[in-house]
């Protein structure tokens, strides 16, 4: 569907603490420092971090969420507690399994050091 996700930071060091502990917990590798920005790779999708092109800063997106697609509720588990520890902070509900009506899923919310909201999740079934 995509080919890339970039969020804007106003602090890249502090992305990069939070980002390379979030992707490290599901198995991938830190990001390529590229100067203003940073690259991700993982399972076929790019995810990049930058610092806004046009010298104003950086702000989160009211109402929207990055979703991370995950292997298990653990490593949902994994890459919200990474997340924390790595200067991220929960919203949301807790990480747990929700109900949908047309799904279950396993979600886990994080917002990144500069406020994105990001979302792990695991597709349940019925």
């Amino acid at each position: 569907m995509f080919t890339h996700v970039v969020v804007g930071s106003n602090d890249l060091k502090k992305s990069r603490t939070f980002y390379d502990a979030v992707f490290g917990a599901i198995g991938g590798s830190p990001g390529m420092d590229m100067g203003t920005r940073l690259a991700y790779a993982h399972n076929g999708s790019n995810f990049m971090v930058t610092t806004p092109i046009n010298g104003e800063p950086a702000t989160c997106a009211n109402g929207g969420t990055i979703g991370f697609a995950m292997t298990s509720p653990g490593q949902a588990d994994a890459w919200h507690a990474a997340g924390v520890a790595n200067g991220g902070t929960t919203c949301e509900d807790p990480p747990g399994a929700r109900d949908l009506g047309f799904a279950r899923l396993y979600l886990a919310y994080l917002r990144d050091p500069d406020g994105n909201k990001l979302c792990a999740m695991f597709p349940m079934g019925q």
